[in-house]
């Protein structure tokens, strides 16, 4: 059944920064990302990159998508190592029905979702948020010994979609324009920075936000619109421009002979009508050398980025809609092969393989650290991450993808990304093919080694106990902590003598949590934690209109104060003794909102 979910609440500078204070003070953790998986830039070899002639001191980031909607996402995303991050895709549409759930990840990745759910003024703040955050913790003294003495430059990728009236409009430019200078949303929030960090109200905040932007287009944007949409990019907003291309390029008989046939996914459902409305593979080409040279004529940069989602039909129905979108493994091949063909067909034009052309190429498509190094070598950057970030360990997931990469190197002696392309380049010569995006591409579709990427590979469904999620105690598998893109999950320690079960209790932000079903997928009880787990609110309003039963907080004196929906007044002595226990609650953000956020 189609529902408007509830929107998304995003929470405070001052509160997201109290509560960073706290977290840290009590648990070594940032919106419960312990220390440990944070990343040190300055360890190990040379990860710096340069997009669009931009530095950033690794090439690996969150893409569009989301875990680059809310403030604490993408600062999740940089202390775990990620210094490119693709902001998510904002358009005038900015009041939508999203069905639920939205995300399933159980095997390979589908979704349905497919733009922000906040108001443009409340992405612009969120991104503006997450910007300055990471500028106070990369100077905090408190972080040094985790993430090193300098964290090294990140680059804000901005996203836009779908269509020429909608960025045209007066409300997506003024967005534009927002993240272009800053100044005026820094100068309003710097107000909010709480006493902990109060010696950053007055710091020189960079006001230019960001300074390229990713275009998403929905399939069947025609070519001509695409082409207008990026020049107006580029000279109205003066922003460099990515063109996020389409795996239908390939055509309908060769993406399902990749999919059915070589990877054994019989059951993915293509429409050939997807891929007729779609842009053909030479229009691509053209599109892409005449825009590297409008950008040239006029000071600008630009990119292309392999690739958005696969348009497929809904064979599974645990999302409520169709089409639904592809994404993970079987995606990884179809982009890379789409690399490969694009490279064949542009010949010294990409900066990517054995070539050192003019456009850069960004790559998300089914990255995971076992196959990080390997794209590295190829010369993309940005690669971005986002399906591998909606399992298990999530963000966490981001420092060992670094790691990986790192070893890699450091086997090979490359002090550097550029060193270890080219020793990439000599091993594919080496092993007989022209280049390593030819030697890579021949891997993943040989069957002796593409397991990974088949069917069979990734049929391993998530664990399973024969038991009923309850609200107090579970198997404490911390799963819906880590797969929430939102951070909306938390852990309490359990105050001793408390008779439940676990020695920690599982509670969620209810205005973080937008029910994309990710922690149902993974969690190993029956149940969904999202309904079944305490829900907190902070906000009365919020409280008093949402549907979902749950726990309004508020402070008196130093104390957490619970009030319940009706039926969940049995649980509010049992939560109070959790939320002011020792190792509870933080007070200090409650009672930052409790004044009026």
């Amino acid at each position: 059944m189609t529902r408007r979910p509830p929107a998304l609440t995003p929470f405070p500078l001052r509160v997201l920064l109290g509560r960073i204070h706290h977290e840290w003070a009590t648990r070594r953790r940032i919106f419960d990302l312990p220390a440990a998986r944070f990343f040190d830039t300055s360890a190990g070899p040379d990860l710096s990159v340069r997009f669009l002639g931009r530095p950033a001191a690794t090439p690996l980031g969150p893409a569009s998508g989301p875990h680059t909607q809310l403030a604490q996402n993408i600062v999740l995303a940089w202390l775990a190592g990620a210094r490119i991050v693709e902001l998510k895709t904002v358009q005038v549409l900015d009041e939508l029905t999203i069905s639920r759930p939205c995300i399933d990840m159980e095997t390979v990745g589908y979704n349905v979702e497919w733009s922000q759910e906040l108001p443009i003024g409340r992405s612009l703040e969120e991104y503006v948020k997450a910007w300055m955050i990471i500028e106070i913790l990369g100077g905090w003294d408190e972080l040094r010994p985790f993430i090193g003495a300098d964290p090294g430059p990140h680059i804000f990728d901005l996203s836009v979609g779908y269509d020429l009236a909608g960025i045209s409009s007066e409300r997506v430019a003024a967005y534009l324009d927002g993240m272009v200078d800053a100044q005026e949303t820094i100068e309003r929030l710097r107000r909010e920075i709480p006493g902990p960090f109060a010696a950053w109200r007055d710091h020189p905040f960079p006001a230019r936000v960001a300074g390229s932007v990713t275009l998403s287009t929905f399939h069947g944007c025609p070519p001509d619109e695409i082409a207008l949409i990026s020049r107006q990019l580029m000279t109205r907003h003066g922003l460099d421009v990515v063109v996020k291309l389409n795996p239908t390029l390939l055509g309908f008989d060769r993406v399902a002979g990749i999919l059915s046939d070589e990877l054994g996914y019989d059951e993915i459902r293509l429409r050939r009508s997807d891929f007729e409305a779609d842009l053909s593979f030479s229009r691509a080409v053209e599109l892409i050398d005449d825009l590297d040279a409008f950008a040239r004529d006029h000071g600008r940069r630009f990119a292309i980025k392999l690739t958005n989602t696969l348009v497929v039909g809904n064979h599974r129905g645990f999302l409520p809609d169709d089409p639904m979108y592809l994404s993970g493994p079987p995606l990884h091949v179809l982009a890379t092969s789409l690399l490969g063909e694009l490279d064949r067909a542009l010949p010294g034009r990409l900066a990517v393989g054995a070539g050192n052309g003019p456009i850069e190429v960004s790559f998300s498509a089914g990255v995971t650290k076992k196959n990080v190094a390997s794209i590295a070598g190829l010369g993309v950057t940005p690669i971005t991450v986002c399906s591998d970030l909606l399992r298990p360990g999530g963000y966490g997931r981001l420092k060992p993808m670094l790691g990986a990469l790192s070893d890699a190197m450091i086997r090979a002696g490359c002090p550097d990304l550029a060193a270890w392309r080219a020793h990439e380049r000599a091993a594919a010569i080496d092993g007989g093919q022209p280049d390593p995006i030819a030697a890579y591409i021949a891997a993943l579709h040989d069957p002796d080694r593409n397991g990974d990427y088949t069917r069979p590979g990734t049929a391993r469904l998530p664990r399973r106990v024969d038991h009923d999620l309850e609200t107090w105690g579970c198997v404490a598998c911390n799963l819906c902590v880590t797969v929430c893109p939102n951070d909306a999950f938390f852990r309490l320690p359990t105050p001793s003598g408390m008779e439940v079960a676990g020695d920690g209790q599982y509670l969620l932000f209810a205005e973080l949590c937008n029910r994309c079903g990710n922690c149902m997928v993974f969690c190993p009880e029956r149940g969904d934690p999202a309904a079944v787990k305490p829900a907190l609110f902070l906000e009365p309003e919020r409280f008093a209109l949402d549907d979902r039963p749950g726990f309004l907080l508020s402070v008196r004196d130093q104390v957490v104060e619970v009030t319940a929906s009706p039926g969940r007044e049995t649980d509010v002595g049992r939560l109070s003794e959790i939320l002011n226990a020792r190792e509870g609650f933080s007070v200090d953000p409650l009672d930052l909102v409790r004044r009026g956020s």
